[in-house]
């Protein structure tokens, strides 16, 4: 049976092949972004596109209400909005006023979109059934990328602890996915340096690099009835980086 499928971020990189992979389900998938261009241009059969900054809640609400008329019900939400949003100070500006803008930014754009959204679509999840999925990073257990980065991802995981509690009687189960190292995505602008590629490679107990496809495998396992019983967990998705050589 068909499912509907809300994607955040869902134009690129791991939201692209997430949404790839339900649509070959022949579930019905609906990307959400900031930027409608993207969306559209993006290559998942029969997909709804809607275009609004997540972090604005009256763009949040056009959105919860665009899902109220097309799709009705959520089976799953899947959050991959987000990005690194640090920046570096110029020479002229006040170290604090920086500080303080990076870390708003990070929030904003990982944490805030995710809550907002799941606030407004809470009550059309599937009930049981419905799955709720977070895109952490193993920035959060490392405390890479920046500090305010991963911080910002690191607070997914007790919002996602607590909604596990909150919606398991209703059936529905929450789950965060964080992915290290994956190359085919938007995250380091223009890619990494040999070097440093070199060294994330070499971080791995598998030799390689992540593919945005190895984390949508694991969140479309996530979602499926295999998963019912596994709520409130953390996946590691990094060739094992996370423990380190």
């Amino acid at each position: 049976m068909a499912r509907n499928v809300v994607i955040s971020g869902g134009g690129t990189g791991i939201g692209l092949a997430a949404a790839q992979a339900f649509a070959a389900d022949g579930d019905r998938v609906l990307l959400l972004g900031r930027r409608g261009d993207v969306l559209e241009r993006a290559a998942v059969p029969g997909a709804l596109a809607f275009a609004a900054d997540l972090s604005d809640p009256e763009d949040v609400r056009e959105a919860a209400a665009f899902v109220a008329s097309e799709l009705g019900t959520v089976d799953v939400l899947v959050h991959s909005a987000g990005g690194n949003g640090s920046r570096e100070t110029a020479p002229d500006e006040d170290p604090l006023e920086a500080l303080a803008r990076t870390w708003s930014v990070n929030f904003r754009l990982n944490t805030l979109t995710a809550a907002l959204l799941t606030e407004a679509l809470r009550d059309r999840l599937a009930s049981p059934g419905g799955r709720v999925l977070f895109l952490s990073s193993i920035a959060a257990y490392r405390g890479s990328g920046g500090a305010a980065y991963a911080a910002s991802k690191a607070a997914l995981h007790p919002y996602a602890f607590a909604l596990a509690r909150e919606l398991g009687p209703r059936g529905v189960t929450v789950n965060v996915v964080a992915p290290g190292y994956v190359e085919d995505t938007e995250f380091f602008g223009t890619g990494l340096g040999t070097e440093r590629r070199a060294r994330l490679v070499a971080e791995t107990s598998t030799g390689r690099v992540g593919t945005p496809g190895d984390v949508a495998s694991t969140l479309h396992w996530l979602a499926s009835p295999a998963a019912g019983h596994v709520t409130a967990q953390v996946i590691q998705v990094n060739g094992g980086a996370e423990r380190g050589h």
